[in-house]
């Protein structure tokens, strides 16, 4: 009877839960990983071939002698690694290839291959055989690959990738063929079409029996914390499932022993999670572990799911966190490195933080795609607010198949990070073209996918048209624009900043009565470039550009609707080549290989000044030098 309702719930979870998320590898005592990660062999396909019905599948089998390929480090973009331009701006179908030994014991176990990222369509082969595919770059995808392996002996693997980007792609883009017969890929968004297999790639066990998804939201209630959660399990074989909640330094708090998949933990003088300066410990995570057990009492799965307890709300006016009012000083960034491209690079994650936090900045935008698990780790843990972005970047030619892969795109981003505190909010889009009617609709519809999935965050879309022009405002739940006033509208003259950025965010708080935050603004910059009196491009103009937002800022800030601020950008970042940029988008306060320009000081001063004025926040002794 017990194995009846167990059967019963597990069904009733799926019903409810639909598509799984897909949980990061961790090592456990009932989980084993081992990373794919190192040197692949690389080559380039005909461009004419292509994955996942963008043209025809590709088999690349005129590739497989040695002479023709090349070592490809993964993870990593191959397009700065190769010194041939035919490999950096490649359009259509690379092949990856190596081979690799699986443990004899892992036979009677599951075995599942997870990769963290390809850009952007992908087929795996394992010893020959399709074992897998997926479509959108920038977030995982996994797969039961265990009828395809052959135990204690060496397997190969093949993985096709293709960057080529069409209407109905999340994002969007157009191929073209120059006169010399090279395929050329256009787009409208000003970054870097980087593309590989950018980040981990792992295989990892489990029992039949195993657990494949978790979900936790958490409610407060005066110092007591109600932790829900729901989890979902694959298999039959299973009793018992047994549910902790453990602090942070390891001791077990509460815990719930019982045959459900659904349930609740009070926790009394919960720590909350705050936003760094916010608190003396931002970034306070407890762990939900989860164990299932079967009919013999046996251990089948534990799986350890960090979490932080933190409760957001807004309304027309105030946006909030844990109860306290929320004012967001941040930056627009990119995954962007030299050689690497948007290849994970753990130790340029750990400086960028260093330097975010140095700063003294509590937030940035995934900007324009959702960044890597490493990364938003370090976030949950440091206490650094995200605007979570799903990579439908300058979307335009509104189509069926593009409405569809564009809720695909937002459901894997919401099943990967439905249980981060850091995020606060999802951004739906950036840049869309919402000045056409047809985009009414179509964001009707993807901010009620959003909300479809999750209710706990406010969803968003990061516009740049005026507020007159839109047609998406009315859906969303808090107000993103961009506006480069200064920059691409009247340059040079920085007169016009103060004015024209406090009407154009009245207007759309007006129009449609919500909180509003400045996403993106800001002015290149060539570091070491230096004129008096100010000049477009130097040092002096960039400060003082900002001088003028930050006026503008002060004075929109007082209305008590305006939450937030954010610069263009963090750091220096490549782009398509074209006569408008020199070696890429300069509008970094840091360059790219992380090095301040004046601005990133000026910048620092107004942020500690926030985090003083708004949270109380103790002033580093280096804020400023001393002057007699």
């Amino acid at each position: 009877m017990r194995e009846l309702l167990f059967a019963f719930l597990l069904l009733v979870a799926a019903i409810i839960q639909g598509d799984s998320g897909v949980l990061y590898p961790r090592s456990s005592i009932t989980r084993e990983v081992q990373s794919l990660d190192g040197l692949w062999k690389f080559s380039l396909c005909n461009n004419s071939v292509g994955v996942k019905h963008r043209t025809q599948t590709s088999d690349c089998s005129e590739y497989n002698d040695d002479e023709d390929l090349e070592l490809m480090p993964v993870p990593s973009s191959y397009n700065d690694i190769s010194i041939d331009d035919t490999v950096r701006d490649h359009v259509g179908v690379v092949k990856y290839q190596r081979s690799f030994i699986v443990p004899k014991s892992w036979a009677q176990k599951t075995v599942w291959l997870r990769f963290g990222s390809v850009c952007y369509a992908a087929e795996v082969y394992l010893n020959g055989k399709l074992a897998m595919s997926h479509e959108i770059g920038h977030l995982p995808f996994a797969a039961n690959v265990s009828p395809f392996l052959k135990f204690a002996n060496e397997n190969d693997i093949v993985v096709l990738v293709n960057n080529t980007l069409t209407n109905s792609t999340i994002p969007q883009g157009t191929k073209v063929v120059l006169p010399s017969g090279r395929i050329k890929q256009e787009y409208t968004f000003d970054f870097f079409n980087y593309a590989g297999i950018d980040r981990p790639v792992v295989l990892y066990t489990t029992e039949d029996t195993y657990i494949d998804d978790i979900t936790i939201t958490t409610q407060l209630s005066g110092t007591t914390a109600i932790v829900t959660y729901d989890i979902l399990v694959e298999g039959n074989d299973i009793s018992n499932i047994v549910v902790t909640v453990i602090d942070k330094g390891g001791k077990y708090i509460a815990s719930n022993d019982a045959q459900t998949l659904t349930g609740t933990i009070k926790i009394e003088n919960a720590k909350l999670w705050w936003p760094y300066l916010m608190d003396a410990e931002p970034g306070y995570l407890y762990t939900l572990r989860v164990e299932v057990f079967n009919i013999g009492d046996k251990l089948l799965d534990r799986y350890d799911q960090p979490f932080g307890i933190r409760e957001l709300t807004w309304d027309n006016t105030t946006f909030k966190i844990n109860g306290k009012p929320l004012y967001l000083r941040g930056f627009g960034r990119h995954e962007d490195s030299d050689i690497r491209g948007k290849g994970l690079d753990l130790p340029l994650i750990i400086r960028d933080h260093n330097l975010i936090k140095w700063v003294g900045a509590n937030s940035y935008r995934t900007s324009h795609y959702p960044y890597a698990e490493e990364i938003m780790d370090l976030a949950d843990s440091l206490g650094i607010m995200i605007i979570d972005e799903c990579p439908a970047v300058n979307t335009q030619r509104y189509n069926k198949d593009l409405l569809e892969n564009h809720k695909k795109s937002l459901t894997e981003l919401i099943n990967r990070d439905k249980n981060r505190p850091s995020v606060i909010i999802w951004s739906a889009s950036n840049e869309p073209s919402t000045q056409y009617n047809e985009s009414g609709p179509y964001y009707k519809e993807v901010i009620a996918h959003i909300k479809s999935l999750d209710t706990s965050r406010p969803a968003t879309v990061v516009n740049s048209y005026n507020a007159p022009e839109d047609h998406s405002g009315q859906f969303l739940d808090i107000l993103c624009f961009n506006k480069y006033l200064g920059w691409y509208d009247n340059p040079g003259d920085l007169d016009v900043i103060v004015s024209d950025l406090k009407g154009y965010a009245e207007a759309w708080h007006r129009i449609h009565n919500k909180t509003v935050i400045v996403t993106e603004y800001g002015a290149d910059t060539l570091e070491g470039l230096h004129f008096l009196p100010t000049y477009i491009w130097s040092e002096e103009y960039q400060t003082d550009l900002m001088s003028r937002y930050f006026q503008a800022f002060d004075e929109l800030r007082e209305k008590g609707w305006f939450v937030g601020e954010m610069i263009w950008n963090f750091a220096d970042f490549k782009t398509a080549q074209t006569y408008t940029r020199v070696g890429g988008n300069k509008k970094g306060i840091f360059t790219r290989q992380r090095q301040p320009k004046a601005s990133a000081h000026l910048l620092r001063r107004r942020y500690w000044a926030l985090a003083g004025l708004l949270d109380n926040a103790t002033q580093p002794d280096d804020l400023d030098e001393y002057i007699i």
